[in-house]
């Protein structure tokens, strides 16, 4: 079974989440949780990202 569908719909939610972030940033009236919040995710999705890459090289 190939991981890459689901490694590329990862790469694609993190660089939605990386715009939503700039967007936020851009708007001084924006919760400080909130971006903190995204800029999880956006880490989270990241280290699954690497996690998987990992795992496919060592196959």
């Amino acid at each position: 079974m190939t991981i890459e569908p689901h490694l590329s719909e990862l790469e694609r939610r993190h660089k939605e989440l990386e715009r939503e972030i700039e967007d936020a940033l851009q708007h001084p009236g924006v919760d400080d949780l909130v971006v903190t919040e995204m800029k999880r995710r956006k880490l989270q999705l990241k280290d699954e990202i690497v996690r998987l890459k990992h795992e496919q090289q060592a196959h």
